[in-house]
């Protein structure tokens, strides 16, 4: 008997208590539960991580889109209400869009039917954000009047709880640049165009005032050798439609 006992007392000491047991699941429970907030931290700056970074790769995208666009800007003179004016306006309309830039570029910086096109860029309104989208027209010709084209192929650029704007910069008298965030009735396109992007939430400029040259500064017909010194007060002079086919744009 004796030594059936002393068999059964190191039987229980080799085993857990229910005490030992609780503990350990205790513990367990709370390396589960660690892990758990480990693993969710991690993906979620993770997906913030690469959220951030394709919305970084979508402004790359939109400023490549611009700079081609601006890039192939052509000096084309048409009539405006006050008389001749290079088809290029900066302006905020009276319908919902925050502002409108309207000038017609060269199709061949992208894929598709090559010519002319008029490229708008509207800022819009969308459910509390802003969005930058691009639409598209085929241009005809000197004789189109702007508010003929009829914009489609809508492409949203830039989208989110931003603030976008353009400005259009011009040689100063002085030499330096003047800013302004319309373009009305010019008989020259501007020198620059500036995309500014900035982040509502935390007042961050997201592109540092990208810039954007655009380099046609007279009609292309002036760059023939025997075009002459006053082709581009010709040109300005010359309707750009027939007459009797109306002055507004």
């Amino acid at each position: 008997m004796r030594g059936k006992g002393a068999g059964d007392r190191r039987a229980r000491r080799s085993g857990f208590t229910l005490i030992e047991t609780l503990a350990m699941l205790a513990i367990t429970s709370v390396i589960i539960v660690g892990m758990a907030t480990l693993i969710h931290d991690v993906a979620r700056n993770f997906d913030r991580g690469t959220r951030g970074a394709s919305e970084g790769e979508r402004l790359l995208l939109a400023v490549e889109r611009l700079a081609q666009d601006f890039g192939s800007a052509r000096f084309v003179v048409w009539n405006a209400e006050n008389g001749p004016a290079v088809a290029f306006t900066a302006e905020r309309p009276s319908d919902d869009a925050l502002a409108k830039v309207v000038f017609v570029g060269s199709a061949g910086v992208m894929s598709g039917p090559q010519g002319d096109d008029v490229v708008t860029l509207t800022i819009e309104q969308n459910d509390g954000g802003i969005r930058l989208v691009r639409r598209r027209a085929p241009w005809t010709g000197s004789y189109m009047r702007l508010a003929d084209a009829v914009p489609r192929d809508p492409v949203v650029l830039i989208d989110g709880n931003v603030d976008i704007a353009f400005v259009f910069g011009r040689l100063a008298p002085n030499g330096g640049l003047e800013w302004s965030e319309n373009w009305i009735g010019q008989t020259v396109l501007p020198r620059f165009a500036r995309l500014l992007v900035r982040d509502r939430a935390t007042g961050r400029d997201l592109l540092g005032e990208a810039d954007f040259t655009i380099r046609a500064d007279a009609p292309a017909a002036c760059g023939r050798p025997d075009a002459g010194p006053t082709c581009l007060s010709l040109a300005l002079s010359d309707n750009a439609r027939p007459s009797g086919s109306g002055g507004t744009q």
